[in-house]
């Protein structure tokens, strides 16, 4: 437990933070498995669509320093990659 002053307020602002990030991270990984649910029914238009809410709420993470700079990149490569590479189910 903190008995100094500063060392109080900064596990309150320490507690404050953990929060902030956790529901970044959290709305991260939601956007992603669900766009990453798109990609394995192969919904390319669904996944087109949703592909730039996913990239605005990884890059918002990024901005808040919730994921790296380079975690985001390198979501964003691979999630695009497999948008591009859904080979749509012939229409009957």
């Amino acid at each position: 437990m903190a008995h100094h002053q500063s060392a109080i307020r900064q596990q309150r602002r320490s507690v404050r933070r953990t929060a902030i990030n956790k529901s970044n991270t959290s709305a991260v990984r939601t956007q992603v498995k669900k766009l990453r649910a798109l990609v394995d029914n192969k919904d390319k238009e669904s996944a087109k669509k949703l592909l730039p809410v996913v990239f605005s709420t990884i890059d918002r993470a990024v901005k808040k320093r919730a994921i790296d700079k380079n975690t985001g990149s390198r979501y964003k490569s691979r999630l695009n990659r497999q948008v591009e590479l859904i080979n749509p189910s012939p229409a009957k």
